[in-house]
């Protein structure tokens, strides 16, 4: 009798807790475990909370607006490279997806060949590329062989690539191609286009 009057107790309790815990009100954010995630310490610029007031800022928030007359520009003279194998001015990369023919006709690889930048070229083709065009460009990696139309490099209509074409393709893709600009940045994508000539010699 005395385990069943137990057993009742607790869940009596514990039924009273629930109908407690259901009566919060529909923005109560509950217990906060980890306070330093909800109220951070330094000056978030989308920082919003009313009790927070920026004391560098006129209006109290941390996001300033700009300086009177600033004009948006897009950056032009980005600078890739820290060491000596080049420093290059590379436009960011604002051609159209459906531009390829202004790409083939403008585009020029920044990025000298050096052993090197050929190296780090063949290393992203492996780590990007081999799955569907194949180690020796020919169409026929392991996704390549499920996924037909990947295209040989060496073959009629393709070993007469230029820069442009090629970065043009790795930034939005073509066809199944999926775009690669998110995954691999500008200069990446030049040493890949490097080695991708490579490969059409053969």
């Amino acid at each position: 009798m005395n385990h069943l009057r137990k057993v009742t107790f607790l869940s009596l309790i514990a039924g009273a807790l629930l109908t407690v815990a259901c009566q919060r009100e529909h923005d109560d954010p509950g217990t906060e475990y980890a306070p330093n995630m909800y109220h951070a310490i330094s000056y978030e610029p989308f920082r919003q909370e009313a009790s927070f007031k920026n004391p560098y800022n006129k209006f109290g928030n941390n996001l300033w607006l700009p300086v009177p007359g600033t004009v948006a520009r897009r950056n032009y003279q980005t600078k890739f490279g820290k060491d000596s194998t080049f420093v290059e001015d590379l436009m960011i990369y604002n051609i159209p997806k459906d531009s390829i023919g202004i790409a083939e006709r403008t585009l020029k690889n920044p990025v000298p060949q050096t052993e090197q930048t050929l190296a780090d070229g063949k290393e992203l083709y492996t780590r990007y590329c081999q799955h569907c065009h194949g180690e020796t460009g020919k169409g026929d990696g392991t996704v390549g062989k499920v996924f037909k139309g990947v295209p040989n490099y060496s073959g009629s209509g393709y070993k007469d690539m230029n820069d442009g074409h090629i970065f043009h393709v790795i930034t939005y893709g073509k066809g199944r191609m999926w775009p690669h600009g998110s995954q691999v940045n500008p200069v990446e994508r030049w040493k890949i286009v490097q080695y991708v000539h490579e490969l059409q010699k053969q």
